[in-house]
């Protein structure tokens, strides 16, 4: 079994200039998936920096209406512990078809490398990777070059 063919991954939000706005992904529809992990790559986090990954969901494809989820993935950075780090949400069975990501960012700046979303538990499988993945590669039972 491989990952990479049981899952789709997909990047929701660019990278963006220090700041404290929140970063808020694309929209993912999850029909033909159990779950959908975020992973929010952070750059140069300033001192007391304030971030918190959180997710939404909606019945419908559009950002009016989308209602906050509860739980997040929280830290409140000190001199260089949040620089160059990741954090993590899994959204395992959420109740609506379609879900975003949404990176909070207060008190101090933060760069944002990026969100990516990895979608798992496909209904079938292989899946296909969104357009955001230009390249990808399965090594099964690979020998030394």
């Amino acid at each position: 079994m491989s990952l990479l063919k049981n899952c789709k991954i997909t990047r929701v939000a660019a990278s963006a200039v220090a700041a404290q706005t929140d970063v808020t992904g694309s929209i993912l529809d999850m029909a033909g998936f159990e779950g959908v992990m975020f992973i929010a790559l952070t750059g140069d986090v300033t001192d007391t920096s304030a971030l918190a990954l959180k997710a939404e969901q909606n019945p419908l494809n559009q950002a009016g209406g989308m209602a906050e989820l509860v739980g997040s993935a929280s830290f409140a950075a000190g001199a260089t512990s949040a620089d160059s780090k990741a954090l993590v949400l899994d959204v395992h069975k959420p109740r609506e078809r379609y879900v975003r990501a949404v990176l909070e960012r207060g008190t101090a700046n933060a760069v944002v490398d990026g969100i990516i979303a990895i979608q798992y538990m496909p209904w079938s499988a292989p899946t296909t990777q969104d357009a955001s993945v230009i390249a990808s590669a399965l090594i099964n039972d690979p020998s030394e070059v």
